[in-house]
């Protein structure tokens, strides 16, 4: 029996069949990755997913509602560390009250965030509470700033282990504040489930 022609070598959909081997999952025949398995990166939180009205992500710091809960939560923020700043003054020229507030504002912020990565997405509320008790009043309520000058102005006293072992130590122990805070965060935020059998296996 003599072969078939080229034009009739073809499947019934009427495409040719392919001589090569098939490619793998995720790849080309090329051997180039597929687009849509492609890992994406997550988008910035204060990016909105909706399009503007020019096809563009829409920033959410150009929302008027957003911007007065950044600088309301800012403003009270400020005010609480100036009030523990004035009732506790420096002891030993160590300005405990700022290390105690950057301390207190990185756990919180640990908290605060885990809690409401752990409810859903960043969106209505929950952005709302974000920016306003993360952004603005945590902002507002640490101050990296007087970390910076106070251990300068200790270092140029004399005192430079305390100034350095003030700003070093304000990071190191803020960094485990701040796994503290997300480790409480998590611990009250667990699906219900998993708190019912972790309560009744103690």
């Amino acid at each position: 029996m003599s072969e078939l022609p080229d034009d009739d070598k073809r499947s019934d959909d009427g495409e040719a069949p392919d001589d090569g081997e098939a490619p793998e999952d995720g790849e080309r025949p090329d051997g180039g990755e597929l687009a849509q398995d492609r890992p994406e990166l997550p988008l910035d939180s204060d990016i909105e997913v909706d399009e503007s009205t020019q096809g563009r992500p829409l920033p959410v710091h150009f929302r008027p509602v957003y911007l007065l809960a950044v600088f309301t939560g800012g403003t009270v923020g400020t005010a609480a560390r100036e009030a523990i700043n004035l009732a506790w003054p420096a002891n030993g020229g160590v300005p405990w009250a700022i290390f105690t507030v950057n301390l207190a504002g990185a756990m919180l912020l640990g908290i605060l965030l885990e809690s409401l990565a752990r409810r859903g997405e960043d969106r209505g509320l929950r952005r709302s509470l974000r920016l306003f008790f993360g952004t603005g009043m945590m902002g507002g309520f640490t101050t990296y700033s007087a970390l910076v000058v106070d251990s300068v102005l200790l270092i140029g006293d004399g005192w430079a282990g305390a100034g350095i072992a003030y700003g070093l130590g304000t990071v190191l122990v803020g960094a485990v504040a701040t796994a503290i805070g997300i480790w409480i965060g998590a611990l009250f935020n667990r699906p219900r489930g998993n708190r019912l059998r972790s309560g009744s296996s103690s």
